[in-house]
């Protein structure tokens, strides 16, 4: 496996590789990850793997100094997954002030864009940068992050770009619990509570597949749920799997619908997001 820190030396290692995996993170890498990374190894015979914390998706009230960054860990990690290892400095992905952004659609507004403004811009234009210099055939995301998995998936169809994009699925603990780099930052107390998150879309999801075909009475219980037990919502939403515009009620029995409950919430200061996928 080989580290790599510029732009030229990956350009000039990947030159005659014909059938590239690509897997984009922020390090500080955990199981979740490493089943991206071993989805990779079935998409390509060249896996490379990016590890960049970066700036532009962090908004002025969060800490980019302070992410993790474990990069010597991450490549033990990565040992007998990956071909390459691309992990560039900030200079090197950005040598001049960033002026140019993607310009994503209304629905990068709503949910994760509403929460927090900018964060997806930031992630579609260092997206399209890596996707620029790595030039995979192949590109793996994580359904973890729905939106964002959506907005890349809009991105290489919409500006043509000669990329497949495939979406992993989550990674759970025992109890439910959605893998996360912020799952650390859990208390012993928050990590027995958070299994609740889980349960509630689930609930959502057992609801629906059992007839309830009202999706905003569906959401508010499920907020009141959470803020009964002292969680901090920031939204518990369904959506189209298809494009994530709002479904307030389902109508037509004959009817397929491929909906997704989406949540964002706080359990004391972390900060966690999942999703649950269910056709009715």
């Amino acid at each position: 496996m080989q580290i790599i820190s510029t732009i030229a030396e990956l350009r000039a290692r990947l030159t005659n590789e014909r059938a590239i995996a690509f897997v984009p993170t922020m390090g500080n890498l955990h199981e979740g990850h490493l089943s991206l990374m071993r989805l990779a190894c079935e998409h390509g015979e060249c896996v490379v793997a990016s590890i960049f914390v970066n700036p532009l998706q962090f908004g002025p009230s969060e800490d980019f100094d302070k992410y993790p960054r474990t990069l010597e860990a991450d490549c033990a990690k990565l040992q007998g997954l990956a071909d390459v290892v691309f992990a560039p400095s900030v200079n090197e992905m950005y040598p001049a002030q960033q002026t140019m952004f993607v310009e994503l659609p209304p629905i990068a507004d709503e949910l994760e864009g509403a929460v927090r403004p900018g964060h997806l811009r930031g992630m579609a234009t260092v997206v399209l940068k890596l996707l620029n210099i790595v030039q995979p055939q192949v590109a793996v995301f994580g359904k973890k992050d729905y939106q964002q998995l959506l907005i890349v998936h809009q991105l290489a169809v919409q500006l043509n770009l000669p990329i497949s994009i495939v979406g992993g699925e989550t990674v759970r603990t025992a109890d439910g619990l959605a893998l996360s780099s912020r799952n650390q930052y859990l208390s012993d107390a928050e990590r027995v509570e958070a299994k609740f998150l889980y349960q509630t879309l689930q609930g959502m999801k057992q609801a629906m597949l059992q007839g309830e075909r009202d999706m905003e009475r569906l959401q508010k219980q499920a907020v009141e749920a959470l803020a009964a037990r002292g969680w901090q919502v920031d939204y518990v939403a369904v959506r189209n799997q298809s494009d994530l515009l709002p479904r307030s009620r389902l109508k037509g029995e004959l009817a397929k619908h491929d909906l997704v409950v989406l949540a964002a919430v706080r359990l004391g200061n972390t900060r966690l997001l999942d999703n649950v996928e269910v056709s009715v």
